[in-house]
């Protein structure tokens, strides 16, 4: 992915307007309005972080991971990049990033796709998937079944290989590391805090996120 320049925050903790953790498994979804700032720090380390955004004005305009890649010319996002909706409008902007290593391109895992790549045994695991579901089924606004759309993978370790295929490696992230959004527009957050206990991502370990948003 290159070289890494590592953007630290300057908000303090002890001045966030919203504090939550999310246990691993779980999920949340709210609302952030536009110039809030939002930081998802990896607690424990190699916590996968599966994301989705939309445009709080209109739930179907949701995040678009090919208007980011084609806009910024690179596959992997870390500070600068604009997270863009389908129809091209910003959502968030990375203003901070202390890992540099998430991915965009290999989606939620769901039971269908754990089957692939961990065994047929692991079909009655939770998933990312179902994860979204039960939270968009908690905050109505017109959300359902066919708006959960390409995402992105916040500490996920996903290099492409010289053929061009996909790698699920190991994690490079760490206690602490944190990445922070700028809210460009009005736009929903929704976040599973991945459960999958077969991801090497993760390190085979899922552990809690913690939520932070400040008015400015």
């Amino acid at each position: 992915m290159g070289f890494f320049k590592k953007v630290e925050s300057s908000r303090k903790e002890e001045d966030a307007c919203f504090d939550k953790t999310v246990l691993a498994g779980n999920g949340w979804i709210g609302e952030v309005k536009k110039g809030q700032f939002l930081r998802l720090i990896d607690v424990g380390g190699n916590q996968a972080a599966d994301t989705l955004f939309y445009d709080a004005e209109d739930v179907q305009n949701h995040y678009s991971a090919i208007r980011t890649i084609v806009a910024q010319k690179n596959i992997y996002l870390t500070t600068g990049t604009v997270l863009l909706a389908e129809n091209g409008k910003p959502l968030f902007k990375i203003v901070a990033d202390t890992c540099g290593n998430h991915d965009t391109l290999g989606g939620a895992c769901s039971a269908q796709s754990n089957t692939v790549r961990y065994g047929h045994e692991t079909l009655q695991m939770h998933n990312c998937r179902d994860t979204f579901l039960l939270e968009i089924a908690k905050y109505g606004h017109g959300l359902e079944k066919a708006d959960l759309v390409p995402n992105i993978n916040f500490y996920m370790n996903v290099p492409v290989t010289p053929d061009g295929g996909l790698e699920f490696a190991d994690g490079v992230s760490a206690p602490g590391y944190y990445f922070e959004l700028e809210a460009m527009n009005n736009a929903v957050f929704l976040l599973s805090c991945c459960p999958q206990l077969n991801n090497p991502c993760n390190a085979y370990n899922p552990t809690p996120l913690r939520v932070l948003i400040w008015d400015k």
